[in-house]
């Protein structure tokens, strides 16, 4: 049986690796449907919606003690009734399969029975 990409943790990155191709990258993205590649695929990106403020803050808190426990930081930005998440390996300026990691337990989070669905 496969690991999905949800059931694997991230690695340490230390750099001195080369980045994903954009072939590469969209073998992984098709396991992330709902993320977009972004910059040359460099990053992946992907908006969630919320109904309020407060909803789209607790997700931002949850997707950051998240990547506290992966090790793996993401770009967030996020106001009312949206966060928008940006992911990418900064020691090698583009993506790794840890990105992709991250984005998928995010989607799992995400899909949680207590979260909306996502209205994109």
């Amino acid at each position: 049986m496969t690991e999905t990409l949800a059931e694997k943790k991230c690695t340490p990155c230390r750099g001195g690796i080369p980045s994903l191709t954009p072939d590469e990258a969209e073998r992984f993205r098709s396991q992330t449907p709902n993320w977009e590649l972004r910059d040359d695929s460099h990053r992946i990106e992907r908006t969630f919606r919320f109904r309020n403020f407060q909803e789209a803050l607790n997700f931002v808190r949850d997707v950051g003690n998240l990547a506290e426990a992966e090790g793996h930081h993401p770009d967030v930005n996020f106001g009312w009734g949206y966060a928008t998440i940006s992911l990418r390996t900064k020691k090698i300026k583009g993506l790794h399969e840890n990105d992709f990691i991250l984005a998928s337990k995010i989607d799992r989070m995400f899909g949680r029975p207590d979260a909306l669905p996502d209205r994109q």
